[in-house]
């Protein structure tokens, strides 16, 4: 039978709709599962046909799945400006750590500790009070991680220790800025 459905197939589009990304090296054994019932390449072709014929591409990243919907001119706007902010925290977080990324693991009072003592760091992390409406730099970075969990980026491994760790959807962060291409001739009339 071609187009056999997966059980999961409602919990997997409830994810996915939402912007989140489902990821191979998430802590959660649910949104694991859910990962290696996707990578099956039976069930990936059906979903894929399923979800292409209400508008949604399910795509497959390195480590991760998420939806994609072709774009309007208003849609395509508002994602540029979410691009921006996301260079922004991503330049943060790699000056925090350049081998921030996939797996990696952090607390919060790691970052905190550390702009105490690296301007540079300190800097950025005031930067981005622009895209929180926060003052305090606990507050500032507070609200980041809150959405990079929202967004499924990050989770938080350890309640207790607050320990974060990186998922593999951070991938998809980092490839999107890799993909920003300025040409020599545009470069040079870009002010420093």
């Amino acid at each position: 039978m071609k187009n056999q459905m997966v059980p999961q197939t409602a919990e997997i589009f409830k994810i996915l709709s939402k912007g989140q990304f489902i990821n191979a090296n998430s802590s959660d054994k649910n949104m694991s599962d859910l990962y290696n019932v996707i990578e099956e390449e039976k069930n990936f072709e059906n979903l894929y046909d399923y979800f292409q014929a209400i508008n949604f591409k399910l795509e497959r990243g390195d480590e991760y799945f998420h939806f994609s919907r072709p774009e309007s001119k208003v849609d395509l706007e508002s994602k540029i400006s979410a691009a921006f902010r996301w260079i922004d925290i991503i330049d943060f977080l790699k000056t925090f750590d350049n081998s921030f990324s996939s797996g990696f693991r952090f607390t919060p009072s790691d970052i905190l500790v550390r702009t105490k003592t690296d301007a540079e760091l300190e800097t950025k992390l005031e930067g981005l009070k622009k895209y929180t409406d926060k003052v305090s730099h606990q507050d500032i970075l507070d609200k980041i991680l809150k959405k990079l969990v929202d967004d499924t980026f990050i989770e938080l491994e350890n309640d207790i220790t607050q320990q974060y760790k990186v998922l593999a959807s951070f991938k998809y962060l980092e490839q999107l800025i890799l993909t920003i291409n300025i040409p020599d001739e545009v470069r040079n009339e870009i002010p420093e």
